[in-house]
Parts: structure tokens; sequence; C-alpha cells
């Protein structure tokens, strides 16, 4: 059990809290007879306050409200969502505006970018060529996203890692 509830509850003073309870510190007897008398239960919900506090409640029902908030609590983080773009050393300005708005189309759905630009064969040669391409392309974003890693090579790719700016 997460939770100390009734008997189970060691502090001799607690501090007692409910819906239809005055807030109040009380010794352990008392909470549990004022318990009682509603037909609920005495659940220790912050053991390490001074003194503990302790919630005159309906122990299942306190339950389940636990998981319903973890359930919203999870619900409302947020997925990252990683989208690829790949440029080879070479790509005209035709190819790299149709990926640019695809790019920013990607960001302001809140994806992260990762562009590399792939050298096939001899073309680690223009490596250079690769990195002012990546170096243009966040330039081009920049108004909706951050570089978040800079332009380096990781075999025989350069990868940059942009994500959307936070809206405010």
């Amino acid at each position: 059990m997460p939770h100390a509830i009734n008997n189970r509850i060691t502090a001799k003073v607690v501090r007692v809290v409910g819906d239809n309870v005055e807030p109040q510190i009380m010794t352990i007897e008392e909470a549990l007879k004022a318990a009682d008398e509603l037909e609920l239960d005495l659940v220790e919900i912050s053991p390490t306050a001074d003194p503990p506090v302790c919630k005159i409640t309906d122990y299942q029902k306190f339950l389940y409200q636990q998981k319903k908030k973890q359930k919203e609590i999870k619900a409302k983080t947020t997925k990252v969502v990683m989208k690829e773009i790949r440029f080879g050393p070479n790509t005209d300005d035709h190819d790299y505006n149709f990926k640019l708005k695809h790019a920013q189309k990607f960001l302001e759905e809140g994806s992260k970018i990762k562009a590399y630009v792939f050298f096939k064969g001899r073309s680690i040669l223009f490596k250079e060529k690769g990195e002012i391409l990546l170096l243009r392309f966040a330039q081009d974003l920049e108004e909706i996203g951050t570089v978040e890693q800079m332009p380096r090579l990781e075999g025989k790719r350069m990868i940059i890692t942009i994500s959307p700016k936070k809206k405010k």
C-alpha cells in the first residue's frame, strides 16, 4: 500500500484535513474517531510533514482520484517527434526549398528536425559544401526553430538538430 491508513498510521499527532472536516491538529485517536464517525478512512497523505497530514476520505475513492491525476499528467506530457530531412552535398535550390517548406511545417507541428547531408563515395571531399548547406538551412528556419546542435560529421553524414521555438 502506498499510503498508511487508519490503524497503520504511526504518528502520535496528525494534521487532519478533508471535505467536511475543519483542518486541525489532533491526536491519532481523535482523528481515527472523527473518521469513524463519518464512516470514512483516515489516509496519511504527507508522512514527511510536521505533523504528518492525514485526510478523512473514502480510501478507494482517494486511490481512484490519484490514478485519474496521474493519467491527466501523463496525457499532458508531450511526446517529442524527430523528423529527418536528407540532403545531398549538391542539392539544388528547388529541392532545397521543397525540403525547407517541409521542415517549416514539421517545426510548426512541434516536431524536432534532424537534417543531414549524406556523402556518397568521394563526395566526402565536399564537406564544406554540406556544412554551408546545413547552416543556410538553420538560418532560413531561425524564426521558428532553434539550433540545438551545430553541424557535425558522423561517418558519412553531417548532422544538424533543430527544435521548434517555444510559443509565447
